[in-house]
C-alpha cells in the first residue's frame, strides 16, 4: 500500500526535514521526490509517493528510509538509473513498493560501484534485467535501521544506535525524538539555541545530560 497520504504510523517527513534528518541537500531530496519517486516509480505503480503539504511536499517513513538506502548506493558510486532498476525489479520479486525497507533486501543486497546485485538461495543475481551471475561484489551494511515482524524497516537512528536520537513513524509522525521519549530533539536544541544550560535541560526534562548533547550534535550536524 503507497504512503501517500497524512496517516498515523505512517510517518510525516516533508522535503526540508528529509534533508536536515539525513544531511543532504534540500534541491537533491527535492530532485528525487519529483523526477524519480513521483516521476519515474510514480508512472510505474500510477501512484505518488509524497503528498502536498502547504507549499511543499511530503512523504512516509518508508520512502525516508528508501532514500537513506538510495544515498548509500549514491555514496558507492552507484547511477540512479541503476538504482531504479533495482527498485523496480525487487518491487515485483517481493511484492512491495518499498524494497529497499525491507529487511531481507536489506541483508542479501550488494553492488559493485557499478550495479546493484541480491544474494538469493544461494546465488547473486543482477538486478539490471539480465540476471547475470556476479560474484566480485562489495556488501552495503544498513546498521542504522531496526525491522517490524514484517521485515520492513520500523526505526531509523540517524546518529547511529550509539546515540539516542531516533526516527520511530509511531511516535509524534516519525520526527526525530529521544529514545524511549516523545521529547522532541529539536524541543532541546532550541533550548540549547537560547543559551539554556545543559544541566538545566536536562533536569528541566528529566533526561541525562548525554541525550541533551545527542540532541544538540544531531541538529548541528543537520545545520
Amino acid at each position: 500500500m503507497f504512503e501517500n497520504q497524512l496517516q498515523l504510523g505512517n510517518g510525516i517527513f516533508t522535503t526540508q526535514e528529509i534533508a536536515q534528518i539525513l544531511r543532504v541537500p534540500y534541491h537533491k531530496v527535492n530532485k528525487w521526490i519529483t523526477k524519480y519517486w513521483d516521476g519515474d516509480l510514480g508512472k510505474c505503480y500510477e501512484q505518488q509517493y509524497s503528498w502536498s503539504v502547504g507549499n511543499t511536499r511530503a512523504v512516509g517513513f518508508h520512502t525516508l528510509i528508501e532514500f537513506y538506502v538510495m544515498m548509500q548506493f549514491a555514496e558507492a558510486g552507484v547511477k540512479t538509473r541503476e538504482v531504479l532498476k533495482a527498485h523496480k525489479e525487487l518491487s515485483q520479486f517481493y511484492q512491495t513498493h518499498f524494497p529497499f525497507a525491507n529487511k531481507e533486501v536489506l541483508d542479501n543486497i550488494n553492488t559493485d560501484k557499478s550495479k546493484i546485485y541480491l544474494r538469493l538461495n544461494g546465488d547473486t543475481i543482477s538486478l539490471d534485467g539480465s540476471k547475470q551471475f556476479n560474484l566480485d561484489i562489495i556488501k552495503l551494511f544498513f546498521k542504522n535501521l531496526d525491522f517490524d515482524n514484517e521485515m520492513l524497516a520500523s526505526r531509523f537512528w540517524p546518529l547511529g544506535k550509539e546515540h539516542k536520537i531516533v526516527c520511530d513513524p509511531h511516535r509524534k509522525f516519525g520526527q526525530p525524538i529521544l529514545d524511549g521519549t516523545n521529547i522532541q530533539s529539536e524541543a532541546i536544541y532550541r533550548m540549547y539555541l537560547a543559551e539554556e544550560p545543559i544541566s538545566f535541560i536536562a533536569t528541566l526534562y528529566e533526561i541525562s545530560e548525554v541525550e541533551v548533547k545527542d540532541a544538540i550534535l544531531f541538529h548541528k550536524k543537520a545545520a
